[in-house]
């Protein structure tokens, strides 16, 4: 046995201590729960010198399961990393009466919180060792000793188990009944492993919490408005895809550009929060599908004015005929003219629904026919004389290309600056400080002329830069805005390559854009079949395509 009372045991038991105090800096530095288990598990194997063991988890519903096995001599190694799936059942805590089960050893040192430490299975009463014992038969392998441990949080709440098959002698390699001082320091790094099980647990749950929210944040953005469903969704996951092939360059600018996993983490919250401000946009303004809109679209009131003046038209007329016939005069004339009236606002009318659309460019005659239109004299509600537009419905009218004035822009433009001032109040963790900045710089340009800050290149990290790009090419290819159908793959480049050689966009980041056809993955994944054409990476502007091998 390897105990204190052996030749050198205190220089192995201080050579033991030490690998103890490792294993719990590197269970405190284990992000990955599968790698977490799989370490705990090794570690207890290691310190121990044991030839197997197992590790369990309880879950909900009271159970034992299986999380990760390992064996030396029959080269067994399920669960973890391995992608091997593990065969076998849970192990039930309580019968079907509800009372405990105390005949299995994993569940007695559950109910008992206490570790169970047996020298030989086979000589062993009170436990039922059936299965192990079919083990052994189909494999020829002797399960001899073992040390079962539960592993308790800093509650005190049993959350799994170690149990650990076969001790080794060092010097002879034969199997010997664990000691006294195994059992002490499985009990110490099973303590260990559980805070740090525990820790990680509840970290992940904030994070997934956190991500939800945002998410929620997200859910209610896109649903504010028909047309940008998904936006906040689809921006992320190329944001994503576009830094995973940024950071894969050999070559170029971007060779040194790297990102730790804690970083990625910082870059993906920054995506999903890029337009959290949006929350603050009026609703009208995100969905102004037309010039006249707001919580309605006022062309409607327009219209009901064109009734009015064909209204005051026919009256104008009727009493015109009466005076006519009262002199005996001939009624021919005011009938062509009332007839050439109507037809002027029939024309008027339509050309004001055509500019109300907003689809194409309007030229200053066009403008100054709105001006024109809008000095009809008419009668408000209130029976006062008026102009047939208000100066808002002249402004908007007259909007020279889309359907949004610069006043509509600014508002818009404005859900950045809130972007910054919501996430920079928030008490952000060192690894995440960054994420006010990346996600609420996503429309500045290199040559300096985006929104809010005025940033120019050097000011703007690369994280902020890859999520312009992902921001601009999900805007050209959706296909749920109000003005415009979702754009081809071929559009769509020539417009972002142009965006590349004109400094509005990283011309770097475009390139290996383009070369590891990360537009092609997203397409194949959100857009439409119709969208998705033949690019021919030879006529996309600022593109050199590789030469061919």
């Amino acid at each position: 046995m390897n105990d204190l009372r052996q030749p050198h045991g205190e220089g192995d038991l201080l050579k033991r201590l030490e690998q103890l105090n490792r294993i719990g800096i590197a269970l405190s530095q284990e992000r990955d729960i599968t790698r977490l288990l799989e370490t705990i598990l090794i570690a207890a194997k290691d310190i121990t010198r044991a030839d197997g063991g197992t590790l369990y988890r309880m879950t909900e519903d009271r159970t034992l399961q299986f999380e990760i096995i390992r064996n030396d001599t029959l080269g067994i190694a399920m669960g973890g990393t391995t992608g091997v799936e593990i065969p076998f059942y849970p192990i039930y805590l309580f019968d079907q009466d509800g009372k405990a089960v105390n005949t299995m050893v994993a569940a007695y040192a559950v109910h008992h919180d206490q570790s169970v430490n047996i020298a030989d299975a086979y000589t062993e009463e009170g436990f039922d060792f059936t299965g192990t014992k079919n083990f052994d038969k189909k494999t020829g392998y002797r399960s001899t000793s073992f040390l079962t441990v539960p592993m308790k949080n800093h509650e005190n709440e049993i959350i799994g188990v170690l149990q650990l098959i076969n001790a080794k002698d060092l010097a002879t390699g034969k199997v010997v009944p664990f000691s006294e001082t195994d059992q002490q320091l499985a009990e110490s790094l099973a303590s260990q492993a559980a805070i740090a099980l525990t820790n990680r647990l509840l970290i992940n749950q904030l994070e997934e919490l956190f991500e939800s929210f945002i998410n929620l944040i997200n859910t209610a953005i896109d649903d504010k408005s028909p047309y940008t469903g998904g936006h906040c969704q689809r921006v992320p996951v190329l944001t994503m895809m576009l830094a995973e092939v940024a950071i894969k360059a050999d070559s170029g600018p971007l060779k040194n550009f790297a990102l730790d996993e804690k970083q990625l983490y910082e870059l993906k919250l920054a995506g999903l929060l890029h337009d959290c401000g949006k929350v603050t946009t009026p609703v009208h303004v995100v969905d102004k599908s037309t010039k006249l809109q707001t919580i309605y679209d006022r062309i409607n009131l327009v219209d009901a004015r064109f009734e009015i003046l064909k209204r005051d038209a026919e009256i104008e007329l009727l009493e015109a005929r009466l005076a006519a016939r009262e002199r005996g005069g001939d009624t021919g004339a005011l009938e062509r003219a009332f007839g050439e009236r109507l037809a002027r606002l029939a024309d008027d009318r339509e050309f004001l629904r055509k500019c109300n659309i907003g689809g194409e460019f309007m030229t200053p005659q066009q403008q100054e026919r709105v001006r024109k239109i809008a000095q009809y004299p008419w009668r408000d509600d209130r029976g006062q004389s008026a102009n047939f537009l208000t100066e808002d419905e002249i402004h908007n009218l007259s909007i020279s290309r889309g359907t949004l004035t610069h006043e509509d822009r600014e508002i818009i433009n404005n859900h950045v600056a809130m972007t910054y001032k919501m996430l920079s109040a928030l008490p952000w963790p060192k690894h995440l400080k960054n994420v006010a900045e990346y996600a609420a710089s996503h429309h500045e340009r290199l040559d300096g002329k985006g929104y809010h800050r005025g940033l120019t290149g050097d000011r703007l990290s690369m994280q902020a830069r890859i999520i312009a790009i992902a921001d601009v090419f999900e805007a050209l290819t959706a296909k749920d805005r109000p003005y415009k159908p979702g754009k081809t793959l071929t559009e769509s480049l020539q417009i972002l390559g142009r965006m590349a050689q004109e400094s509005h966009i990283d011309p770097h980041l475009f390139d290996v854009f383009m070369r590891e056809k990360v537009y092609l993955k997203y397409a194949r994944q959100f857009l439409d079949p119709a969208q998705i054409d033949d690019v021919d990476v030879g006529k996309i502007p600022g593109y050199v395509p590789p030469p061919a091998r």
